[in-house]
């Protein structure tokens, strides 16, 4: 087993509660699904938000989900960067995996598909969501 990082973002609708929660949520369990991660071997988990989201805190959502309560989470603001991509969520996912570092799939989703096209596997879906 080696500890590995998964890089995942998305952006959110509205600066609001319920649309900060769901786009956490959706990023959250399609990176747990596209690397069969299972959360007792969830070491941690990175939380970041653009200074335009401060209407809830992402990690909120992610605490309410069956077995994350007791995955450590930290929650941050991001540096603001003039030009950098707005109203985005980012969690980085350190996890215990036997799994090479190039195998780990790194989710990218909405408007965030921009930042790492090299990773982001495009698909209808989140091209819908954009």
């Amino acid at each position: 087993m080696a500890v590995r990082g998964i890089r995942g973002a998305i952006t959110v609708t509205a600066n609001d509660t319920a649309a900060i929660h769901e786009a956490t949520t959706e990023l959250l369990l399609e990176m747990v699904a596209a690397n069969g991660v299972v959360t007792e071997e969830v070491a941690g988990c990175f939380i970041t938000a653009t200074p335009d989201l401060n209407a809830a805190f992402p990690a909120v959502a992610i605490r309410q989900l069956e077995g994350w309560p007791l995955v450590p989470l930290m929650c941050a603001q991001e540096m603001e960067v003039p030009g950098s991509l707005p109203m985005c969520i980012r969690i980085l996912l350190i996890v215990n995996t036997p799994e090479r570092q190039a195998d780990m799939r790194h989710v990218y989703l909405r408007g965030a598909v921009v930042l790492r096209p090299d990773l982001a596997e495009p698909n209808e879906d989140s091209e819908n969501r954009a």
